[in-house]
């Protein structure tokens, strides 16, 4: 089942109409369900409409994809380093050249502004122009015994095997391209399943790899509904094929995937969930805070897991920063994507958007003053971007992640209170730090309980920096110049006496 590109926004017009994938894709061809169960709807979050059907797959579709990727492993990972990096390279080409139809549709799934898909594709290639790089920079290294002056130990990363690689919908372009690349540049072949929210938009790239000149059976992607997600992620994890499991979702899911992959040992990588803090301390540059917090905490609805969560302010500041925060959030322009000026779109879900406000609710039940927004609008989606300042560190909005466009203010007194506030959560995923004392700088870094600290940037993640949480934000790395590949590799060790 299909649905004509004349019924959805009049802005929504494809260069390259192949691109609209609504099938899986199984060693190298799109791929039906033949499960039987029907196709399954893709929602526009900005109107609530239906704009495309998606196949729904199951065990047996996952276990054909599994297969492809396992026959295709033993040619892919002998495939000399060079020539895995110019087929990374070819598909760094397709994607650059894809930039404007990828957009598009992430607009379409996820409900972003244009301006902020066409920055998801920029970012994707980021990845698939680094992990090419990657092919040849995996090294080893050679020991010498303690003991023994004639013996050496040659330490070598191999491909650990075909992987299954588990995809959210806040960024369908740039996180299952920095998982597919950083794998295939290992020496790994996947199974790619996209969230139900965004498959159109994932499985989009699996045409790129074919066009690209990847192998047949080196990427595959099964799409499924919200009903069969769970059992194509079962059986991801329980097939001993499957050698690693790389999911980012909820940390209740990793849990689950966890247990599901206890039977075979999986090697995992997940990136769950945040709570992060954005820290204001007395002597940061106000301007340049603001400025960092409003596109930091709005893009993508605020439906970013190492977005700011928790806005701790110094106390002598909150009536100014609140006040310039209100400002400049006032000249967000929220509204259909593919709309001319808006700057920021809906919720990607209607949950999310119900949830929003249920959180708005209860941050004003707790002592919470509500100084913009609070509201839904429009037949979407859709929510005000809302400011809050003063609710009770017992309010919903503090405790747990948020994922919406609200932001929070509470105010703090010394340095010792807020990192231990800061600290008393199961979260561990990433904190920002605003202030002009370098030593401070330093000193709260060291201090805080996450992956990653920024400070004075409202950027943490790049594609040569490793991106990982502690706690219960998961463990392993995604991304990042060595640290990326090693995930998707095992490390041998050969004894050799001369």
């Amino acid at each position: 089942m299909t649905i004509a590109i004349t019924d959805v926004h009049p802005n929504f017009k494809l260069q390259d109409k192949e691109l609209l994938c609504q099938t899986g894709w199984i060693n190298g061809e799109p791929a039906k369900a033949t499960s039987g169960e029907d196709p399954f709807p893709v929602y526009d979050p900005a109107n609530d409409s239906v704009w495309a059907y998606q196949e729904s797959m199951g065990v047996d579709e996952t276990k054909a994809a599994i297969a492809a990727a396992d026959a295709a492993f033993p040619a892919w990972s002998k495939t000399p380093p060079r020539v895995r990096a110019r087929l990374l390279l070819s598909l760094d080409t397709q994607i650059r050249a894809a930039r404007e139809d990828l957009a598009i549709l992430i607009v379409m799934e996820t409900g972003k502004a244009l301006v902020e898909a066409y920055a998801e594709v920029d970012y994707a290639a980021q990845y698939s122009w680094l992990m090419a790089g990657e092919c040849e920079r995996i090294a080893g290294e050679v020991i010498k015994n303690g003991d023994n002056a004639g013996l050496r130990y040659i330490i070598t990363h191999q491909a650990i095997g075909p992987v299954g690689l588990l995809c959210p919908w806040n960024f369908p372009v740039v996180i299952a391209l920095r998982k597919i690349t950083t794998a295939l540049a290992a020496g790994c072949t996947v199974v790619v399943k996209p969230s139900p929210e965004t498959p159109v938009t994932t499985s989009s790239l699996a045409i790129l790899c074919k066009r690209a000149g990847i192998p047949d059976g080196v990427v595959n992607v099964v799409t499924a509904s919200t009903q069969s997600t769970p059992v194509v992620g079962q059986t991801l994890c329980e097939d001993p094929r499957i050698k690693k499991i790389s999911f980012t979702g909820s940390t209740p899911v990793g849990k689950l995937l966890m247990k599901q992959s206890s039977s075979t040992l999986k090697k995992m990588t997940l990136e769950l969930g945040g709570n992060g803090a954005f820290i204001v301390f007395d002597d940061a540059d106000l301007e340049r805070a603001t400025d960092a917090l409003v596109a930091n905490k709005f893009r993508a609805a605020g439906q970013v897991c190492m977005c700011a969560n928790r806005v701790m302010v110094h106390s002598s500041l909150v009536d100014e920063f609140a006040a310039l925060m209100k400002t400049k959030i006032e000249q967000l322009k929220f509204g259909h994507g593919l709309d001319k000026g808006i700057t920021n779109g809906p919720l990607t879900t209607l949950r999310g958007a119900e949830r929003a406000v249920e959180l708005i609710e209860d941050a004003v039940k707790n002592g919470g003053k509500l100084l913009l927004g609070g509201k839904r609008f429009g037949s979407g989606y859709h929510l005000e971007p809302t400011l809050i300042v003063g609710a009770a560190r017992t309010s919903r909005t503090f405790c747990e992640e948020m994922f919406a466009p609200i932001c929070a203010i509470y105010p703090f007194e010394t340095e010792d209170e807020v990192i231990e506030v800061v600290n008393d959560t199961n979260m561990g995923l990433t904190n920002y730090v605003f202030t002009t004392n370098l030593s401070r700088a330093f000193r709260v870094t060291d201090a805080l309980e996450s992956g990653t600290v920024a400070v004075n940037t409202p950027m943490a993640n790049a594609a040569e920096s490793p991106f990982g949480g502690t706690k219960e934000s998961g463990f392993g790395s995604e991304g990042g110049i060595k640290y990326g590949v090693e995930e998707f590799c095992t490390v041998k060790a050969m004894a050799l006496a001369l």
